[in-house]
Formats: C-alpha cells, sequence, structure tokens
C-alpha cells in the first residue's frame, strides 16, 4: 500500500504552529516579568530600575493582585481605585472586577490579569475589559460598606453648545456684507462654540494593539 504524500503547505503549517506553541510555553510569567528586588528596586528579569519617582509608592501601596490575593474569590465583584484618581479627581474613578486570573506559578499568588468594568469621572462603560497597569504600586480597595458612598455619583452633565460674540473685525465685515446684499436683519451676529470631547491623559487606553512604554512600577 503507498504511503500518502504530505504536501509541503501542510508541513509548514504544522511547523509553524509548533515554533508558536513552544514560544508560548517558554514565555515568561508574570511573575518573572514583574518581579521586584525591593532593595534595589530593580526588577531581576529586565534588569532595569524603577524612576525615582514610584520609589515611595513601591514600598508604601500595593499592586492589584496584591490586593486581590487576601479576597475570596480574588475579590470578583468588590470595587478597585488608585490613589493617582483619588489625588486628581473629584468625580469617581474606579474598576468593578468581573474576572480575575492570576498567576499560579508565583509564590503567594500576586501577579496576574484582571477584567472589569471601567467608572471613570461619573461615566461608566458599557463592556468589561482588561484592566492594565495591574502592576503599578498604588491600587486602593474600596470598603465594602464605602461602596454605595463612593460611586454615588451622577455624571457629570454634557457641555452644550455656547454663543459668543465674533471679534470685531469679523463682526465688521459679517455687517458690512448684511447691509451690501440688503439683508435687513438686525440681531448681533454671534459665534457658536461646542466642546470636542476628548480622554484625559490618565483615562486608562484599551490595550488591543498596544506597545508597553517605559518601566512598569
Amino acid at each position: 500500500m503507498a504511503r500518502k504524500k504530505v504536501r509541503p503547505r501542510l508541513i509548514a503549517e504544522l511547523a509553524r504552529r509548533i515554533r508558536a506553541m513552544r514560544a508560548q510555553r517558554e514565555r515568561p510569567r508574570d511573575s518573572q516579568r514583574f518581579a521586584l528586588d525591593y532593595e534595589t528596586l530593580t526588577r531581576p528579569y529586565s534588569g532595569r530600575r524603577l524612576p525615582v519617582r514610584a520609589w515611595v509608592d513601591v514600598r508604601r501601596e500595593s499592586r492589584l493582585l496584591q490586593l486581590l490575593s487576601r479576597l475570596p474569590l480574588f475579590g470578583v465583584g468588590r470595587l478597585v481605585t488608585r490613589k493617582s484618581w483619588l489625588w486628581q479627581h473629584d468625580e469617581p474613578c474606579y474598576w468593578r472586577l468581573t474576572r480575575v486570573r492570576p498567576d499560579y506559578t508565583a509564590q503567594n499568588l500576586d501577579h496576574g490579569k484582571a477584567w472589569g468594568i471601567l467608572t471613570f469621572k461619573g461615566r461608566t462603560e458599557d463592556e468589561a475589559r482588561e484592566i492594565e497597569h495591574v502592576m503599578h504600586h498604588d491600587w486602593r480597595l474600596v470598603p465594602r460598606h464605602e461602596e454605595a458612598a463612593f460611586a454615588a455619583s451622577a455624571p457629570p452633565p454634557e457641555d452644550g453648545p455656547q454663543l459668543v460674540p465674533y471679534p470685531p473685525l469679523l463682526r465688521a465685515m459679517i455687517l458690512a456684507e448684511r447691509q451690501k446684499n440688503g439683508d435687513p436683519r438686525i440681531e448681533e451676529p454671534l459665534l457658536r462654540l461646542e466642546r470636542t470631547r476628548a480622554d484625559l491623559w490618565d483615562y486608562p487606553a484599551r490595550l488591543e494593539g498596544r506597545k508597553p512604554r517605559g518601566t512598569p512600577v
């Protein structure tokens, strides 16, 4: 019985899948990438030292998974926020956790990934997504008895269009154009302004298609 020949394309595809599986298996885990030497404030895996402005927070604050590893079900359903948000914004900014995937190879289960629904400055997103910067040392857990008061805030009102007078030169040109065309209107010409909404600099951006920048704190 003749042996069936394998097409070269199938062999190449199989080799590509094997290489991808090996790369995924050899990829460093979060507990390796974000391990930190608290004496030298250097990450052993990358050899990078944390920026100076992060040294105080590293010694006083906690990473997100450090907080969640102490809670039942890793805190699914709880509210978490960041110290920087509490300092910079009066409106509520927090994540409501919907899913947590810890790194079980970590010694204290204090590394991993988390997903949640973001509320930023009173506006809540529709879908859950992965939480970024979970390795930063500025996460705070909202106590359960304070969650209702912490989240009780109406979203800020949308800014409507605003009417302002034209600059003097433009106003004179518009009035001259009206007089030239025989326009009988006598009301004052007003300029309609509308504010374009833009995300703030610290708004958590989506992780899809983004490359990490800088050294994680």
